[in-house]
């Protein structure tokens, strides 16, 4: 089965502002992965820092809906110093540090996509070869080739 991670940008899109075509398309591909995921066609996997992202979030709306999906995960990730050594590669390939550590959590529970909205780490993931990050439309327009 094909694991993914979505990071903190991703669980939030849905509740962006719905006047951008572009947010509107990339909340309505998320929620369908979120259908997939519900349905058992896709595993999610979890980490420490989305659920340490999640907490600081002050909309308590969106904070619990987003934290419901932690159950619903099949894998979970804690810190480690080798987690942080391997957010360290991405780092140097000018990644901020916290997507680093994002990216190297979706790495070490093996998933095959790191799923993000934020463009800045779309436009750095040539860097990163360990997985493959795509925009939840990219993923789907994917999946459907497979």
């Amino acid at each position: 089965m094909i694991r993914i991670y979505l990071d903190n940008c991703c669980f939030n899109r849905p509740f962006d502002d719905m006047g951008n075509i572009n947010i509107r398309l990339e909340s309505i591909a998320k929620l369908h992965i979120q259908n997939l995921i519900r349905n058992e066609k896709l595993e999610l996997a979890w980490s420490y820092l989305l659920e340490s992202e999640n907490d600081q979030n002050p909309f308590l709306d969106k904070k619990i809906s987003i934290a419901a999906w932690k159950d619903i995960s099949t894998i979970n990730i804690e810190e480690s110093e080798e987690l942080l050594l391997k957010s360290e590669e991405y780092s140097n390939s000018g990644i901020k540090p916290l997507d680093s550590i994002h990216i190297a959590c979706a790495y070490f529970m093996n998933c095959h996509y790191f799923l993000t909205t934020d463009k800045g780490i779309l436009n750095k993931s040539q860097y990163v070869r360990d997985i493959q990050i795509l925009n939840p439309i990219e993923f789907l327009n994917q999946l459907e080739e497979q």
